[in-house]
């Protein structure tokens, strides 16, 4: 058990290490790169640079587009609640269940999207309950 809090440990200290860029164009808008692949409602996206935006400029809670470029990968995300951010740090918060990373909540500079998580993914996400966050302390 405790190698496994080890290497997650050591997994955690080299993402810090790759120096994970994100930055606000506009509201609701942020641009992250994730290290490693991730769910999504119920959908796995490969490691890469993604760019997050609201689907509707005039209301917030007509979901998020997530798209990648450069993996030819996109999806439409409705949030379950949306909160005004209370500070500004842009970020994508992952919940961790062994070595599965489900994307839970993205902060921009002006809100905060809770994402729903799918059953099959809460069940594994309970035995774990492990959070990590990437994103820019400094972006706006």
């Amino acid at each position: 058990m405790k190698k496994f809090y080890l290497r997650i440990a050591v997994a955690l200290l080299s993402i810090a290490a790759l120096g994970i860029t994100s930055k606000a164009q506009a509201v609701d808008q942020l641009v992250v790169t994730v290290p490693f692949q991730f769910v999504v409602d119920g959908t796995t996206f490969p490691a890469g640079t993604y760019r997050v935006h609201r689907l509707s400029d005039i209301n917030p809670s007509g979901g998020l587009v997530l798209s990648s470029y450069e993996n030819r990968a996109i999806a439409v995300v409705l949030p379950i609640d949306i909160e005004s951010a209370r500070v500004n740090k842009p970020e994508l918060t992952f919940e961790t269940a062994g070595d599965q990373h489900v994307l839970s909540q993205v902060q921009t500079a002006d809100h905060v999207f809770n994402i729903p998580i799918s059953k099959s993914n809460n069940t594994a996400l309970l035995a774990n309950n492990a959070k990590s966050s990437y994103g820019s302390p400094g972006g706006k």
